[in-house]
């Protein structure tokens, strides 16, 4: 018995989403005064990318500057209490 595969092909509104759900994450980032510059540059290539109706690529650019939003949140948030273990005692 054979599976088909749908492919779904990203639509201008999944690159909307993906990138405003990035923007919210470094603007989060942003707030606690650590957002990556690699995010700012994924977030540049995400737009060109859609502002060209590559919605595949502009998605997934998104996506990524979104990932690294999220890290650079997770480590100003990780951080702020990590450094009490490194200190000598």
């Amino acid at each position: 018995m054979a599976t088909a595969t749908l492919v779904h092909a990203a639509s201008e509104d999944d690159y909307k989403a993906a990138y405003a759900a990035a923007e919210a994450a470094n603007k989060q980032a942003g707030s606690l005064r650590n957002q990556w510059t690699t995010t700012a540059s994924t977030l540049a290539a995400a737009k060109k990318a859609g502002d060209a109706g590559d919605y595949e690529a502009a998605v997934a650019q998104a996506r990524e500057a979104e990932a690294l939003a999220k890290a650079s949140i997770f480590q100003a948030t990780s951080e702020k209490e990590r450094w009490k273990d490194m200190e000598v005692r």
